[in-house]
């Protein structure tokens, strides 16, 4: 029963000779037990006897393995018609999820599963034959027929019971796909019983790819991890449907229990478990830094088949292969529209609270819908060919506000914002957000009339004014989103342009230009916003015309900012007196939505993850220029003016200790003083030509209206502004220019920690990887 697991583990630590792998009657104990679950397994076998075990008799711990494995082998071999088989293959999976991590913290245990092992148990010489296959080779083939195994993970297509048994041998796995979707129509009829069985054996498979979380993070990203790149090649001839099954399963899930709601209160879900494990796995096996490959395009031949045949082949990895290669429009709508409903389900528990089971999981989708865009490029086309694409902005948005004070959340800030900047780098994007926004969602941010732009402009306003501090390095990229939509935003509401104008305020007071050699080219991304809206938008826009004349001082003071030493000093001094990275008066917020929480930091204790650097904005994106036709050219790096002394230097996240602020690159000795010199290099850069113009045109005009018509009401104004023109009056248009997404290591490494570290974290129950020594990150507490 239970307890013997437990005694034999300490058996096989204290034997003192090793057990014989024949000896059949003393393994068999390990898998004989009728009533185990995963978690019985984990309080049964406890960390320190498998330390035990490893360290004193590692002979024992390797035939263990190697016997667990050679059940799972039989089992698949077999097909597993008996209760008995299915309940030795679930006691050997779960063992294995309990004894490989710590396999894997151990160096010298690392390549055993790599190794063959010679003759045992096959009875004597033949371990020159083909079935000397490495254990982990035997182990993931094992359990990708296993995942297809009718009546245990699938529904069996015998039509009676007089057929013999399937021969998992010759069964066409695609025709048993789990779920209608993607290349398959056909929804089999739900089995809570093979849910739960391809939930255990894929915990398995997730266990045997965390191998990742025991090597330390390097600058090179493409090692890539062996158990996925065997698992996703074509010795696996499951890949296509499994591949298949995972993506549907996910995309094809509807928390809200089939259509009525509140209906998950009455039945217990066995699909979400089976749904998580399938995002993590999916996420795992596209774990592939597409900087180092020409990553696959396809040139828009529609083939018959769900996946596109077109050359070039593409990666190695299988998984990653069939992602790029998927082009059907009803293929794209059921992942688009799967990918949306889940990521609004927290949404929908604000304003119908109860009504659906609140997922969990949205991180992992975030990742995958990153690496749909990133891989796919005819997908991201899809994705902003219709307004669909708001069905991801906003709760893309939800949650970047919801997480801004939280410090164990710095990891989904991240994603959502990559997500945005991919996005932004694709003109439709832009146009698609002068939408109209009506408010359903409450969120804690002003309340405001106006289209998803706003949102989008005033949701970036709160993180910057009131994130923490550990999302500095992220303002880079939130700006760069604005400045590639603004030259398609038709009209912005004042309270967007406020906040467009309180930002400039914050990040051009001489304290914040002069305290970081990096901080001025926040001002330069703000005035390169206001420039694009006024060449290229003016005439809907009189609410930000109006914002820039009520504020045209801070424009004044930015020219005539001062270069001397003194003032560089006094600009330094002030900012000793109010250390606030960003001042947060005179923002007039008015009151947030109706129903709406504050964005609250974490409980102290949460555990998180650390996160390795991510690269600077200019190694993040590459410059586009967008000609008259709308399309865009890519612009060699030394065409362009250089930004002013130096690059951005990465931001570390991870060592929050050595400095609050971004490092400064200028000096080896860490210390960094602006000079005269240096502030005249970018001042004389500042794009203000444009906006003086404007001021010089139409201040007087306003100011005239004001005095004739003794007005302080500024809807007067407004109309005046609606109705004026600037045609002819302006320098002629600068070109837009898009700072586009581009593939690095950098953020491929990135994304390999940050997908861990979820993953890490979401599995508490149990806990796999818990308490081992794992060298991917850190875990903190906040």
């Amino acid at each position: 029963s239970g307890g013997s697991v437990s005694s034999l583990c300490l058996s096989l630590s204290v034997s003192p000779q090793p057990v014989e792998a024949t000896d059949d009657a003393f393994w068999d104990q390990f898998w004989a037990d009728t009533a185990t679950s995963v978690q019985d397994v984990f309080a049964l076998v406890p960390a320190a006897e498998i330390r035990a075990v490893r360290e004193e008799s590692p002979s024992n711990l390797a035939t263990l393995c190697y016997k667990a494995v050679e059940k799972l082998v039989q089992g698949a071999e077999s097909g597993c018609h008996t209760e008995k088989e299915r309940q030795i293959v679930l006691n050997c999976s779960r063992l294995l999820t309990r004894i490989l991590p710590y396999i894997f913290e151990d160096p010298d245990w690392r390549g055993f599963f790599w190794s063959t092992v010679p003759g045992a148990g096959r009875g004597g010489g033949d371990e020159d034959d083909e079935n000397a296959r490495p254990l982990a080779e035997s182990l993931l083939l094992a359990v990708a027929d296993l995942l297809f195994c009718p009546d245990f993970t699938v529904q069996s297509h015998r039509r009676s019971t007089v057929d013999t048994a399937e021969d998992i041998h010759s069964i066409d796995s695609c025709e048993y796909i789990w779920e209608a979707g993607v290349g398959f129509a056909h929804s089999p009829q739900p089995n809570y019983i093979h849910d739960l069985n391809r939930t255990e054996l894929l915990k398995l498979l997730l266990t045997c790819f965390s191998e990742a979380m025991y090597l330390p993070p390097s600058s090179d990203s493409s090692n890539t991890n062996p158990w996925v790149q065997f698992f996703c090649s074509t010795e696996n001839r499951h890949a296509l449907p499994l591949f298949t099954s995972l993506l549907n399963v996910v995309c094809a899930y509807d928390p809200v229990g089939y259509g009525i709601p509140y209906n998950h209160l009455l039945f217990s879900d066995y699909r979400e478990p089976l749904v998580e494990e399938a995002a993590q796995v999916l996420i795992v096996t596209l774990d592939y830094d597409s900087s180092t490959s020409s990553s696959p395009t396809v040139d828009g031949t529609t083939t018959g088949t769900a996946m596109d045949d077109v050359d070039p082949p593409g990666p190695d990895n299988l998984f990653v292969n069939y992602l790029s290669r998927i082009h059907r429009e009803e293929d794209f709508q059921f992942i688009l529209k799967g990918v949306a409903r889940l990521l609004s389900n927290p949404l929908v528990q604000t304003y119908l609270p109860n009504s659906a089971k609140k997922i969990q999981f949205h991180q992992e989708l975030l990742v995958l819908f990153w690496k749909l865009c990133d891989f796919n490029k005819k997908f991201l086309f899809f994705v902003l060919k219709s307004s669909d694409v708001l069905d991801i902005l906003v709760p893309i948005l939800y949650f970047l506000n919801d997480a801004r004070a939280d410090q164990s959340r710095v990891g989904l800030m991240h994603i959502g914002v990559f997500i945005l900047l991919l996005l932004s780098g694709e003109r439709n994007f832009g146009v698609r957000l002068n939408k109209p926004y009506s408010v359903r969602v409450p969120m804690d941010i002003p309340v405001f009339t106006g289209t998803h732009a706003d949102l989008l402009i005033i949701v970036f306003h709160k993180i910057i004014t009131s994130g923490h501090q550990r999302l500095q390095p992220l303002f880079d990229c939130l700006l760069t989103i604005i400045v590639n939509v603004s030259p398609y935003l038709k009209s912005l509401s004042m309270v967007a342009a406020n906040k467009l104008l309180h930002l400039l305020e914050a990040f051009s007071t001489t304290w914040f230009l002069f305290s970081a050699v990096q901080n001025h080219h926040l001002v330069f991304f703000l005035l390169e916003v206001f420039n694009n809206i006024i060449q290229y938008q003016f005439d809907g826009n009189s609410n930000l015309v109006y914002a820039v004349i009520r504020k045209r001082n801070v424009f004044h003071q930015l020219a005539n900012l001062p270069t001397d030493s003194q003032s560089i000093q006094k600009g330094l001094q002030r900012k000793k007196k109010s250390p606030e990275p960003i001042s947060r008066t005179n923002s007039q917020d008015g009151a947030s939505m109706e129903g709406s929480r504050p964005a609250a930091p974490a409980e102290p204790g949460t555990l998180k993850t650390s996160l390795v650097a991510t690269p600077g904005i200019d190694k993040l994106t590459e410059k586009s220029q967008v000609s008259e036709d709308g399309t865009m050219r890519s612009l060699e790096p030394e065409s362009l003016q250089p930004l002013p002394e130096g690059n951005l230097p990465s931001a570390e996240v991870s060592h929050p200790q050595r400095d609050r602020r971004r490092l400064s690159s200028a000096s080896s000795s860490g210390q960094w003083t602006p000079t005269p010199d240096w502030v005249m290099s970018w001042k004389s850069k500042l794009p203000l030509q444009t906006i003086m113009r404007l001021l010089q045109v139409l201040v007087p005009q306003v100011e005239k209206i004001c005095i004739d018509k003794g007005l302080t009401d500024e809807s007067e104004i407004l109309k005046f502004l609606q109705h004026g023109t600037l045609v002819g009056l302006l320098p002629v248009p600068h070109p837009i220019l898009i700072r586009k997404y581009q593939a690095n290591s950098g953020t491929a490494m990135w994304f390999r920690t940050y997908m861990w570290g979820v993953i890490y974290l979401r599995n508490v129950d149990p806990p796999i990887w818990y308490d081992t020594d794992v060298k991917l990150f850190e875990i903190q507490r906040v």
